[in-house]
C-alpha cells in the first residue's frame, strides 16, 4: 500500500520518527541502528515502508535500504515473529550479519538480541536459511569452520563480550585459519583496536 515516503524528518525519537510529507505528520518505526543516518529533524529523509494491518491498528514501518525492507518482511512470515521482534533483529544485526548468522545457523547470534529467545532463533533459520543464504549469496560453511566459530563464540562470551561484539570480531578473521585459538587471538586482537 505505501511503498516509501519522501518528505522532512519533523522528530526523531527513540525507536521512531516523525515523517512530513505533504503536511501530514506520518510516525515510522525505525530500527535503532538507522536513527544516527537519518540526520537532525528539519532534513530530508526517504524511507523503504512497511504498513502492518492489525484488528485494531495500523503501523508503519520505515527502513533505508530495501534490503532491510525485504529482510524485515521475510522475519514477518515467519510463525511467531511479529514486528517487534524483526525490528529488533534490525535493530542489533546489519543486513549482512543477520543474512550470515541466518544461513550459517547461529542462533547464539539471533538469540542474542534482546526479545529473541532460543526457539524463535531457531525457527527463523529453519524457515529463511535457504532463503537467504540464496538471496544474499552467503557462502556454504565448512563444518570445520562452523565448530571453530561456535568454540571461539563461545570464549569470547565467557570473557564478557556480548555475542555480537564476538560475532563482528569473528568475521575479521579469515576463513582459511580453522584453529580454534588462533581464530581467538584473532578476534581478541580486533576487539582490541
Amino acid at each position: 500500500m505505501l511503498a516509501y515516503l519522501r518528505g522532512i524528518l519533523a522528530e526523531k525519537r527513540a525507536g521512531w520518527v516523525v515523517v512530513e510529507v505533504g503536511g501530514l505528520g506520518f510516525r515510522v518505526s525505525v530500527p535503532a541502528s538507522s536513527l544516527s543516518l537519518l540526520g537532525e529533524p528539519g532534513s530530508p529523509v526517504e524511507l523503504h515502508t512497511h504498513l502492518h494491518v492489525r484488528e485494531n491498528e495500523l503501523s508503519l514501518y520505515g527502513f533505508l535500504t530495501e534490503g532491510e525492507l525485504a529482510l524485515f518482511e521475510a522475519l514477518l512470515g515467519v510463525s511467531g515473529v511479529g514486528p517487534k521482534v524483526a525490528l529488533a533483529l534490525l535493530s542489533h544485526l546489519s543486513v549482512e550479519e543477520l543474512s550470515r548468522a541466518i544461513a550459517h545457523e547461529q542462533v547464539e547470534v539471533l538469540s542474542g538480541v534482546p526479545g529473541v529467545g532460543a526457539k524463535t532463533a531457531h525457527k527463523v533459520i529453519l524457515e529463511l536459511r535457504d532463503k537467504v543464504a540464496r538471496a544474499a549469496g552467503v557462502p556454504a560453511i565448512s563444518p570445520e569452520l562452523a565448530r571453530a566459530d561456535a568454540e571461539a563464540l563461545a570464549a569470547l562470551v565467557s570473557l564478557g563480550y556480548s555475542v555480537v561484539e564476538a560475532q563482528r570480531a569473528l568475521q575479521t578473521v579469515p576463513p582459511d585459519v580453522l584453529d580454534v585459538a588462533e581464530r581467538l587471538r584473532l578476534a581478541l586482537q580486533s576487539l582490541a583496536t
